[in-house]
């Protein structure tokens, strides 16, 4: 950020102090939870004053939601349009892992730190995603679609869903081990691991669910 003459915050060309905030801010909550957070501590990580943090998110609580709607909107726009679609199931199954596994290399913190939330107040994270549009009646209308076709076994839905979801998140959640254990924490490895993790799940998740 920079400082005009007359000591007025202006945004930095690369990075605004908004996202300056937002990055201090998932470091902070994902180190102390949400309840071991304390605005000083965020603005301290940002390199700004306490006042300056309140101008732009005012509470504690409007930036825990900022940094989570900044995660999900960045995903599920995508795949409400990915099922919209006239893809072939395969496309759409491929799409919806490629999607979810990039949105979670780009917020690496989030299932650790939505998890620890569960702990603490499921209810809040609960309505905080369907305060963003998630709609899982629209995956359940595709993958009923799907069976009447006969293009899929039967298999309810939930569980379908939960399958998936688990295939991608683990190794998010497991990383200290996977990437410490499993490739002598080299970061390297790891990132073409996910990437080769992306076509193995969709096509795990492929072959368990089509006719044969």
């Amino acid at each position: 950020m920079k400082i005009n003459q007359k000591n007025k915050i202006m945004p930095d060309p690369i990075l605004t102090t908004e996202k300056i905030i937002l990055e201090a801010a998932k470091k902070v909550f994902l180190e102390k939870g949400f309840e071991g957070s304390r605005m000083q501590l965020i603005a301290d990580e940002a390199d700004i004053n306490k006042a300056l943090l309140h101008y732009y998110f005012r509470s504690k609580d409007n930036l825990f939601e900022a940094i989570f709607e900044e995660a999900f909107m960045q995903f599920l726009p995508n795949i409400s349009q990915v099922l919209n679609s006239e893809l072939p199931l395969v496309d759409k199954v491929n799409a919806f892992v490629e999607q979810y596994i990039n949105m979670l290399q780009n917020n690496p913190h989030l299932p650790i730190f939505i998890m620890r939330e569960l702990q603490r107040e499921p209810q809040r994270i609960i309505e905080l995603i369907k305060k963003l549009g998630l709609k899982p009646e629209l995956i359940e209308a595709f993958f009923k679609k799907e069976k009447e076709k006969n293009q899929i076994v039967t298999i309810p839905t939930t569980h379908l869903l939960v399958n998936i979801i688990s295939l991608c998140v683990f190794p998010f959640m497991a990383r200290p081990i996977i990437e410490g254990i499993v490739f002598n924490n080299d970061k390297e490895a790891f990132n073409n691991f996910l990437q080769e993790r992306k076509k193995l799940v969709a096509d795990f998740i492929i072959n368990a669910i089509t006719v044969k």
